[in-house]
């Protein structure tokens, strides 16, 4: 019955050379703008769709969550070995003597005595790290924590999108209408003007109703003037949103019927599961933790693995000749093994650092003590915020029956004056008396859907069910 009785309203304060009907929003001729395609169809949907596309807030907060997963698998890395490849050709000039190098062959001596005994060598290695210490540990915690804030903002940027492109759908859809609205108001007024003139030759009402027709008639094409320009205004805002150039033609389309509101118990319930300012504020809380670790970690000692296996020989060669004192030597052809590996076992055990590990631990527990203020200030603010949200969309939503009876007896009342004024029963000024009223309880009517719709959007943006 709600709906019949809100289609009925429009359909009869609607019924002139408008171009509206029940929430369907034609596009007003924009100046500049294309005009050789047709209208693009926007549902609140396909609003939501083309904004996340474009917008660049959203862009940067879904990019900054990307980067956030990615800082994981970081993380998780650097508690796994590490394996590299190392060549390297090291030439040494030499000083002039010689030495033997086996079969009667002299071999020139390096200058540098640390690079061996001769003046070339080769390196060829494979190489494993891996160092194992509680600050790993800390990483891959404080990884994890941001990456779940990070989900969280990028959630609350979302939410965020869709509540400001909801609201301006809405508005948008609203500023059509009242556009409607005082189109029919000026040409009533152009129509009671007409009437009062028409008397007046009749020698049947006095001069002072055309003046007060005609200063009606004055003010309302003022006020249409205005609402063409809030028009266009609310669909140049919601354009930039939706379109490369926000100039595109385009038409919205949403159904009249009001979405249902959840009950208080499933709000709060909701809110509690899903209110993604509360998961950023649980989030960050982790990751001041997991610094308050990477902090302590410096009190514990770490190990340090390195292995090495490959070649470090003056031939870059697999087999080579043997060595014995100061010289090689080949005996019965057989050669050295040149591969060959080494591993090295490190210990760090820290003993004084004048301090500045326990000044860290401090700025680290100050830091996560500040943290914890936060997220009970956003446990504080979630409860507010909810309860106000309800109790607006609650009281809009039992507006609505209200404003929508309120438009109808207001367009009744119009037409029973102009009938009464035409029958002389009735004074010029219970005629603009009505015309005010229906202009007054017709927009009403338009602000209190914009009312209910935001005030749904922000109860659904606390409790994460939009």
């Amino acid at each position: 019955m709600r709906n019949n009785l809100r289609s009925s309203i429009r359909c009869a304060l609607l019924l002139l050379p408008v171009a509206g009907s029940a929430w369907c929003q034609s596009s007003p001729t924009v100046p500049g703008a294309p005009a050789s395609s047709p209208p693009v169809v926007i549902t609140l949907e396909e609003a939501i769709h083309r904004a996340q596309a474009i917008d660049p807030s959203y862009a940067a907060s879904s990019a900054s969550n990307r980067v956030s997963s990615i800082d994981k698998s970081v993380a998780r890395a650097g508690l796994l070995p590490s394996v590299r490849l190392y060549s390297q050709d090291i030439y040494t000039q030499s000083n002039g003597l010689s030495s033997d190098g086996g079969e009667g062959v002299l071999s020139p001596q390096p200058k540098f005595v640390a690079n061996d005994s001769r003046p070339w060598e080769y390196m060829a290695q494979g190489i494993v790290d891996e160092t194992l210490s509680l600050a790993g540990a800390a990483a891959v915690q404080r990884a994890n924590a941001a990456a779940a804030q990070a989900a969280a903002e990028h959630e609350i940027a979302r939410r965020g999108l869709v509540s400001g492109v909801t609201v301006l759908f809405y508005k948008s859809l609203a500023a059509d209408h009242k556009l409607a609205v005082a189109q029919t108001a000026r040409e009533e007024a152009a129509t009671f003007t007409k009437a009062s003139g028409d008397r007046e030759q009749a020698r049947e009402v006095a001069h002072s109703d055309v003046l007060k027709a005609q200063l009606e008639e004055h003010q309302r094409a003022r006020e249409l003037q205005d609402a063409q320009v809030e028009a266009e205004k609310a669909r140049l805002e919601l354009g930039v949103l939706l379109f490369p150039d926000p100039r595109t033609p385009y038409t919205l389309s949403a159904s009249d019927a009001e979405p249902l509101l959840a009950s208080r118990e499933d709000a709060e319930a909701a809110a509690a599961k899903y209110n993604p300012e509360l998961k950023s504020a649980l989030a960050a809380l982790g990751v001041s933790k997991a610094d308050v670790l990477a902090a302590r970690s410096a009190y514990l000692p770490n190990l340090a693995v390195n292995f090495t296996y490959g070649i470090d020989a003056n031939e870059f060669a697999t087999m080579g000749p043997l060595i014995t004192g100061s010289s090689s030597q080949t005996s019965n052809g057989s050669r050295a093994n040149n591969l060959g590996y080494s591993a090295f076992f490190t210990v760090n055990i820290p003993v004084w650092d004048w301090l500045s590990t326990e000044h860290k631990v401090k700025q680290a527990e100050i830091k996560r003590d500040a943290v914890q203020v936060a997220l009970t200030a956003a446990q504080r603010q979630m409860i507010a915020k909810l309860d106000e949200a309800y109790s607006e969309a609650a009281a809009a939503r039992d507006q609505l029956d209200s404003l929508d009876q309120s438009a109808a007896i207001a367009a009744e009342s119009l037409r029973l004056a102009r009938l009464a004024y035409a029958a002389g029963e009735a004074t010029a000024l219970e005629v603009v008396d009505a015309q005010n009223s229906y202009v007054t309880a017709a927009n009403a009517r338009e602000d209190g859907r914009v009312r209910y719709e935001t005030a749904r959007t922000d109860l659904e943006t606390i409790t994460g069910t939009m």
